[in-house]
């Protein structure tokens, strides 16, 4: 079978080859589950790799599959499950687990092992192929009436990950009612985490480098938020006179607009969610006293997050459920480009940056 393969380290290495197809008996004690790949997002991850950054093969490869946000159709199942049925649409999570004891009960998103694995990033083959067999405990179901847009899942487990991470955290101060959100970074994860905090009725607020009118603030306004772009009003401009915030969520890629929103954006008692994974060696400077003061005495947590795992995949599905209900044809619109076949995928990643783009995908088949 057609997989997209790369050698993790080596820049421009990605190639269309021909692999072995994969056996239902590859999982032992008969819980092989089939899936037959149908759509797969790409992303900045999946960019970086190619260029040689990152990536790691699996035991006994020379090669990775690239792909981790995959959506498919269940083809056949081991004897054993009784999970999943031909025919079922499934998305699977990224994180498989390792060692430690997060990993063991089933949070390896939460991993304290040096060594993770991560489908098309981290010594386990992603999901930029034909067909691939897993266990049925990291495949999650995917309703039909989601299938045209269930190839969102994984970038919205992310951002699930971050708003339940952040309502578990306030806890703490045994009564938290959060009115006002912002969302830093009108990217794709940026515009899930606006969708996801208004299906939790909070007035949302979403930043964006770019000037509106254009797709992205389009979408956010749709969903009865508001768009502002940080290059006509700067986020201490803005909290000045229109407010702070309960929970901040960043998905910028820029790290040194997290300490403007640690001085600026937070009410007290709030909550900063920083969920980008920066590279660099960036440096700014910073007001530390202030920062340091407002935290402890506004009694203000940040707190970082990466991955997901079961309990945020299927927050996901049901988020992404109610968004089909209230603002129909909505998640359909961040599906922007559309490449047909592996064969066509090569191309793929150079449309990543390109204007106008939020989520690209690969359509390796029909459903």
């Amino acid at each position: 079978m057609k997989a997209i393969t790369v050698m993790p380290g080596k820049a421009d290495s990605t190639a269309l080859v021909d692999i072995p197809e994969p056996e239902i008996t590859d999982i032992p004690h008969g819980r092989g589950v089939r899936v037959r790949v149908l759509r797969v997002g790409l992303d900045g991850t999946d960019k970086e790799i190619k260029a040689g950054e990152y990536g790691a093969v699996p035991d006994g490869s020379d090669f990775l599959v690239q792909g981790h946000e995959g959506f498919g159709q269940v083809v056949e199942v081991g004897p054993s499950v009784v999970e999943f049925s031909p025919g079922d649409y499934v998305v699977a999570r990224v994180r498989r687990a390792g060692m430690s004891l997060h990993d063991q009960i089933d949070t390896p998103d939460m991993t304290t092992d040096n060594v993770y694995l991560e489908h098309g990033i981290s010594r386990v083959h992603g999901f930029l192929t034909e067909y691939y067999v897993e266990e049925p405990r990291y495949l999650i179901k995917i309703p039909p009436t989601l299938k045209e847009v269930a190839v969102l899942l994984e970038p919205t487990s992310v951002a699930e990950k971050g708003i339940i991470q952040a309502y578990e955290i306030q806890r703490r101060l045994k009564v938290w009612h959060p009115s006002r959100a912002a969302v830093l970074g009108a990217g794709t994860i940026g515009l899930l985490a606006t969708m996801a905090l208004r299906n939790r009725g909070l007035q949302v607020t979403t930043f964006g480098l770019d000037e509106p009118p254009y797709l992205n603030s389009e979408l956010v306004e749709a969903l009865g938020a508001h768009y502002v772009s940080t290059k006509q009003t700067g986020l201490e401009d803005f909290a000045a006179t229109d407010g702070m915030f309960d929970l901040v969520f960043e998905a910028t890629g820029f790290s040194p607009i997290v300490f403007e929103a640690m001085h600026s954006l937070l009410n007290k008692n709030a909550v900063l969610v920083l969920s980008s994974v920066t590279g660099g060696d960036r440096r700014v400077e910073v007001p530390a006293d202030k920062i340091n003061l407002d935290f402890v005495l506004g009694n203000k947590v940040m707190v970082g997050t990466v991955n997901a795992n079961r309990e945020h995949f299927e927050a996901g599905v049901r988020d992404l459920a109610m968004a089909e209900a209230q603002w129909p044809g909505w998640l359909s619109r961040l599906l922007t480009h559309r490449v047909d076949g592996l064969t066509g995928c090569l191309e793929a990643f150079e449309h990543l940056a390109a204007p106008g783009n939020i989520k690209v995908y690969v359509e390796v088949a029909s459903a």
